[in-house]
Order: C-alpha cells, then structure tokens, then sequence
C-alpha cells in the first residue's frame, strides 16, 4: 500500500480570497463547486495537485494555514503571480531567495492570512 496525494482543506470566510489565490494567481482551476449548502465548498485543481476551499467563518479564523507547492521552474511561477497580483507577495519573501535548506523559494499572503511558499529544489 502507499499513499498518493495529500490533499488539504483551506478555511475561509470569503472564498473569493481563496478563488483569487489559487485559480487567478496561481492558475488552478475549479473542478468543482457547490455553493448551496451551509458551507460553500469547492475544489480546485492544478497538475497533480489538489486542494478543498471551504467557506466557514468560525473555521477561518482558527485555522490559518502556511502550505508549500514545489515547482520545477520557480521563475515562471514568480512571473505569474506577479504579473496577475503583485499585491499578494509576502512582505517577508516577495522575491526568489535561496534558502540555507537547499531550496529557491518566494511567498504568497491573502488577505485572511493563508500564506502559499512556491519553492524549488536547488
């Protein structure tokens, strides 16, 4: 047996914040949306990559989450986000940087504080 994906669930109290993050920023895309329940829920897809947006205000404020998406090419993942939202660099990362850990990375941070760190292997 192995496991094949871990797939995150992400809180927020607008999802809209999430929708701008991930599908207008970084190009994922929504493979799924129902907004008729108690709970607005969506999932969104990239590559491999899966991710579940969940609106709940009670859950957002308790849960802010900092997740990493690795990349084979971090240049062009900088160059998209900020040619599509500058605004949402992290203050404390908004260029490419070489880390001591062996990894170039750059930050992303909405404004509910969900932080996405894009890093690539050196």
């Amino acid at each position: 047996m192995q496991f094949t994906k871990l797939i995150p669930n992400i809180f927020y109290s607008d999802m809209n914040v999430g929708l701008q993050l991930f599908v207008d920023t970084l190009g994922f895309i929504i493979a799924y949306r129902d907004d008729s329940g108690e709970q607005p829920f969506c999932i969104i897809k990239r590559d491999t990559l899966v991710i579940h947006l969940i609106e709940s205000h009670e859950w957002a404020i308790k849960d802010r989450p900092e997740i990493r998406l690795e990349t084979d090419d971090i240049e062009a993942a900088y160059a998209q986000v900020k040619a599509a939202h500058p605004e949402l660099l992290h203050p404390n990362l908004p260029e490419v940087r070489p880390q001591p850990w062996g990894a170039l990375e750059f930050a992303l941070r909405d404004s509910e504080d969900v932080c996405v760190i894009i890093q690539q292997p050196e």
